[in-house]
């Protein structure tokens, strides 16, 4: 037992200074492509800090622990939005969570309960076959990816015709740029696959069930990639890159069960407990107050904390402990 939590704490370390190096690659890269740092945070960030959901999920998929992936990835998105509920309590900011151009993000959010949303129903409605190993869930959440993307990417484009910034110069060359945004995420795409037979072997000493595991500890585990990130995001001033990140990640953690639903022999959401039902729909829910405080413009600030950020670390808390409760 003492060693399955020594190798839990060794990946984090690990993944604490790869994703710390990857926020700057990925601001960096996200000014010489002419992304801006919206969508370098919701397509670069997001992908890279998202390989472990992936890496661990397909590693799942194949031992096969349906309940430990669906756990992972719905319990990371959980995490995901407490990262930003306590990103904000600790950032001295009035008004709208983080920065005033946090609104800009709410279509990503959107996005986020929409995906999130198909997941919810496939899990309830069990249809089972499979087409080029895909079940009709994974299909669907494919297509509404794209769909959400290309919304974002067009409504990026035309937010900054409206109100063009000025350029940023990169600090680094440009092979620098790159290669140092594939190395930090390659460090995270290997530290990523020992995780996903750990959690199983914790899951069965323990006696808590893949369900709990998963939404838990692997989830918590999963989600320190966003925390660092997001974290050196903010303290470089790249607000737009962090909530970014944040919000790109919970999208496309949902992308991710296209992914894994490939090394599943089945149908993935006709296999899952109806437990994760519970998850998906408290991701929508904690999200929605997110997105009302994103767009919640008033200045004055009646509390020491900020009410929407308190209600959300609330919230997210209270969905684990039920998910704790249900599992156990």
């Amino acid at each position: 037992m003492a060693g399955l939590i020594l190798q839990f704490i060794l990946i984090a370390l690990v993944v604490v200074v790869a994703g710390t190096l990857l926020a700057r690659f990925a601001d960096e890269l996200g000014m010489i492509t002419g992304m801006g740092r919206s969508m370098a945070g919701v397509v670069l960030l997001a992908l890279a800090t998202s390989l472990p959901e992936l890496l661990v999920g397909c590693k799942a998929a194949m031992i096969p622990a349906v309940d430990l992936t669906l756990g992972d990835l719905l319990g990371s998105s959980l995490f995901n939005l407490l990262i930003l509920a306590v990103l904000d309590l600790c950032t001295k900011t009035h008004g709208a969570a983080l920065s005033k151009s946090a609104s800009a993000h709410a279509l990503s959010a959107v996005s986020g309960i929409l995906l999130t949303a198909v997941v919810l129903f496939f899990i309830l409605v069990k249809l089972p076959g499979t087409f080029l190993r895909l079940g009709p869930g994974s299909w669907f959440l494919l297509i509404t990816y794209l769909f959400c993307l290309r919304l974002i990417f067009f409504d990026q484009q035309y937010a900054l015709s409206q109100a063009p910034q000025a350029a940023e110069t990169p600090t680094m060359s440009r092979v620098k740029i790159v290669t140092g945004y594939l190395l930090s995420a390659a460090v995270i795409f290997v530290a990523a696959p020992k995780l996903a037979s750990v959690a199983s072997e914790l899951a069965d000493i323990s006696g808590l069930g893949r369900t709990v595991v998963g939404t838990l500890f692997v989830a918590l585990i999963t989600s320190l990639p966003e925390a660092v990130t997001t974290f050196t995001a903010l303290r470089m001033g790249a607000t737009d890159l962090a909530i970014g990140n944040i919000f790109g990640s919970n999208a496309f953690n949902m992308l991710i069960f296209v992914g894994v639903d490939l090394f599943y022999d089945g149908s993935l959401f006709a296999a899952a407990s109806e437990t994760h039902a519970v998850t998906a729909a408290m991701v929508i829910f904690v999200t929605a107050v997110a997105i009302q405080g994103l767009l919640y413009r008033a200045e004055k600030r009646l509390w020491i904390v900020e009410p929407d950020a308190a209600l959300l670390v609330l919230l997210v808390v209270a969905a684990l402990s039920v998910v704790f409760w249900m599992g156990h």
